[in-house]
């Protein structure tokens, strides 16, 4: 897309990420933060923004994509407010890891790696949180929720909403 073109789309945040793109001018290697902080400010990385990013870096759109793409902790569809990870590591399986996912993805009416459509959870699956005596333990955004029974569920996620 050339300059001209990118002139001409309008997107959210547009002044945000003009001034990412300022801090890290005629910087090299940046490429991976700037994504970090665009991606910071929508919770995911839009179309429209990465077109952006690639006319004023002058990096390829496909590079852009290939790093996007390859990194998991990019997102190109929207994501929820709440991040939802549910540990499903040895420890949180044995003592009913699975039964809490089951009731999360109930409460929510979504399977895990889905968002809801009224973008308050994202529920993702995690090999493990690092809470093991917490078992079976769930993350929402930085907060730790051990010793989970499919019964509280609804509980906790009142207080997220």
């Amino acid at each position: 897309m050339s300059r001209k073109e990118t002139e001409g789309v309008c997107f959210e945040k547009r002044e945000q990420v003009d001034a990412i793109l300022a801090e890290y001018e005629g910087k090299k290697g940046t490429l991976i933060p700037i994504l970090q902080e665009v991606q910071n400010l929508y919770n995911y990385l839009p179309r429209e923004a990465l077109e952006y990013v690639a006319e004023r870096t002058g990096v390829p759109i496909a590079e852009i994509y290939g790093v996007v793409t390859f990194y998991s902790l990019f997102h190109l569809d929207p994501r929820g407010r709440n991040i939802i990870r549910a540990c499903q590591g040895t420890a949180c399986h044995v003592r009913g890891g699975k039964s809490v996912l089951q009731a999360l993805e109930k409460e929510l009416g979504i399977k895990a790696g889905q968002t809801t459509k009224d973008l308050r959870f994202t529920l993702e699956t995690v090999a493990c949180i690092g809470a093991c005596g917490l078992a079976p333990v769930m993350q929402i955004n930085q907060d730790t929720h051990g010793r989970l029974t499919p019964e509280k569920i609804k509980t906790i996620l009142a207080g997220y909403r």
